[in-house]
């Protein structure tokens, strides 16, 4: 078996062979003739001439491949207590019935849908039911701010929205239609259709003509076949979790991502069919789109869709209950939920009352992994623990290692070297390449593979501009770090958080990995704030590990040392606080563009994906209390 730098290359040297060969491991009802339309760049199209459906390929191939009755899909609720397994001949007759429903109220190829649903079975089979049909889904985040929602009904204008009554958090229940209805009336777009899909923790109240009510729609529904869709027929709309009032949807094709998702399945990720998948996110967010729902069906693996949270629900050892449980291979999270675990068991004794012997691989994305928790995770586990690095536009790894081949060495903090069809390259403000270890801006060379996205929905101009204006011929990433003399990628931070201290470039990220390393400190970021001498300088934010005993300032001032002996004096490390816990998006990454405006004293918005808005209060407090914003 070719190893991974023999596959790497083949990808690179030729990518329309590589490709139109790897595209037979999937269904077509017209297989295409050539790999790769280049007529229009940026606007690249795969597998032009081709036909498919990502619904058959998850579903229906496994169904007449006689695996009907192996579990495609086991459903882990703690908040509410309960459990079930969908096998994949259960998920056709849902996904078909479902389908009709919206063939029933006029939905047809190419119409759009939002599912505004929390982490139940329905949000994945209504996904699955628009990619039967062709209608082309847009996923909004369970309990959404009503006015963000509204955005996204203009900017994707549904024809119909399937929702569910409320959502679950610990100790709360969080009603979704009154948001939806609210949505609705503030938007300029009004659907003609929403199925509200009623759970028994809150009953919604329902619209005479526009809502009805989802399970007695599915009993009386005609089950809708597969539709045969062009190859770059849109599967799906995801909007990006930036601070930004204007909508940036990622459109992703059809046939591109069943080729390029099934193969991560064996390749990156080392499954075979009938093993049990976990990627502990949400539907809402594309580690749920590609890796809780499509990828693992793809492949013909059973996903786990979990409604609860690394710690809370009810304890540290949650995550390590479904695992034993259910028998998990491979668990793919953020390591933001690992540090979350790390801060309430750092000694791991909630670990030692399940056996996770199962587990294969733990692989971590979404934010940059410091060393020290992919060293914790490491010590506690025992199997590899793989940082893989990509972002929504692209869907899948840019940069990973390889349980498929034989795994190349882990040097903490990388996410190891580039995936089959990325050629990545760290840049200078010229657009010239840098040298091994010298920071510049990550940039991926045209056409970007498969699976990729392929536009922004209603913004072709700003797919242009945001992505490929500044470096010719190159996909701007956003990140900044640098290569390596082995070809190691080291995302280091956001270009927008590399700072310049008195002329000096420095690396947030490299600053975060020294604070991380400190045995009390759980969590940390660091920021750039503007000051009136050097332009900028970092501040450190800590948060502590539960069973810390050190006082806080004894911990700031070991900190501030900490930097000044691994990083040097040229960073102006001088400012450190503890905070109780830092704001966060709902996926899990840190608002460090917010803080560093709350830092400033500039006018900031408030992000629509934050997962509790009165964080910030406390973080404002926290800088004013070490003299942030700056008084002139």
């Amino acid at each position: 078996m070719p190893g991974y730098q023999e596959v790497y290359e083949s990808s690179i040297t030729d990518s329309r062979k590589f490709w139109l060969d790897l595209a037979q491991d999937i269904h077509w009802y017209q297989a295409p003739s050539h790999a790769l339309d280049d007529s229009n760049p940026p606007f690249y199209r795969w597998f032009p001439d081709g036909k498919t459906n990502a619904c058959f390929n998850a579903v229906d191939l496994h169904v007449n491949n006689g695996r009907g009755d192996q579990t495609a899909i086991i459903y882990d609720s703690p908040i509410t207590g309960s459990a079930a397994k969908i096998s994949f001949q259960e998920l056709q007759t849902r996904v078909s019935l479902v389908a009709g429903i919206m063939v029933d109220n006029g939905v047809v190829a190419g119409d759009r849908v939002i599912i505004y649903m929390p982490m139940i079975p329905e949000a994945a089979i209504a996904m699955l039911a628009c990619a039967r049909i062709g209608a082309i889904h847009s996923v909004v985040f369970g309990g959404f701010a009503a006015n963000e929602l509204a955005v996204r009904i203009d900017d994707c204008t549904p024809k119909l929205i399937f929702a569910a009554s409320c959502g679950l958090e610990p100790g709360r229940t969080v009603e979704y239609k009154p948001l939806l209805d609210s949505a609705i009336s503030t938007a300029t777009h009004q659907p003609d259709t929403c199925v509200v899909l009623q759970r028994p923790q809150a009953t919604a109240s329902m619209i005479e003509g526009r809502d009805v009510d989802w399970t007695t729609a599915e009993s009386s529904a005609s089950p809708a076949d597969c539709a045969e869709l062009a190859a770059d027929h849109p599967l799906y709309i995801l909007y990006t979790s930036g601070t930004t009032g204007q909508p940036k949807g990622v459109v992703r094709d059809t046939a591109g991502g069943i080729v390029s998702l099934k193969w991560t399945m064996k390749n990156i990720y080392g499954v075979e069919p009938g093993d049990v998948y976990w990627a502990a996110s949400d539907v809402g967010w594309v580690v749920g789109h590609s890796y809780i729902v499509y990828a693992p069906l793809f492949h013909g693996n059973t996903t786990v869709l979990y409604e609860g949270k690394p710690v809370g629900t009810p304890d540290p050892g949650a995550f390590w209950r479904v695992i034993s449980e259910h028998n998990v291979r491979i668990l793919f999270t953020a390591p933001t939920a690992f540090r979350a675990i790390k801060k309430e068991d750092s000694s791991g004794e909630y670990l030692k009352k399940y056996d996770v012997s199962c587990l294969k691989a733990l692989f971590l994305a979404g934010e940059r992994c410091d060393p020290d928790t992919l060293h914790w995770a490491e010590q506690k586990l025992a199997v590899p623990v793989i940082d893989h690095w990509w972002q929504t536009e692209t869907g899948s790894s840019i940069c990973s290692n390889y349980l498929g081949f034989d795994l190349l060495p882990i040097k903490p903090g990388s996410p190891t070297v580039a995936a089959p069809g990325y050629q990545v390259d760290a840049l200078n403000p010229r657009g010239e390449l840098c040298a091994a270890g010298e920071i510049g801006a990550l940039a991926i060379k045209s056409p970007l593979p498969p699976g990729t996205f392929t536009n922004l929905w209603n913004a072709p101009e700003r797919y242009q501009q945001a992505y490929f204006s500044t470096f010719p011929g190159y996909y701007e990433t956003g990140d900044s770090g640098y290569i390596d003399e082995d070809g190691y990628v080291f995302v280091m931070a956001r270009t927008d958080d590399v700072i310049n201290v008195a002329g000096h470039r420095l690396s947030t990220g490299a600053m975060e990995e020294v604070l991380a390393a400190h045995p009390d400190v759980a969590e940390c970021a660091v920021i750039g704030a503007d000051d009136s001498l050097k332009g900028q300088v970092p501040v450190g934010m800590l948060v502590l590990n539960s069973e810390c005993n050190k006082s806080e300032d004894e911990i700031c001032k070991e900190v501030i040392q900490r930097v000044r002996n691994e990083i040097g004096p040229v960073a102006a490390f001088k400012s450190a606080v503890v905070v109780k816990r830092l704001p966060k998006t709902r996926s899990g990454k840190i608002l460090r563009a917010t803080m560093r405006a709350i830092a400033d004293g500039s006018d900031w918005k408030m992000p629509a994906t934050i997962d509790d808005p009165a964080i910030l209060d406390e973080i404002a407090g926290s800088l004013r209390s070490i003299g942030y914003p700056q008084r002139t």
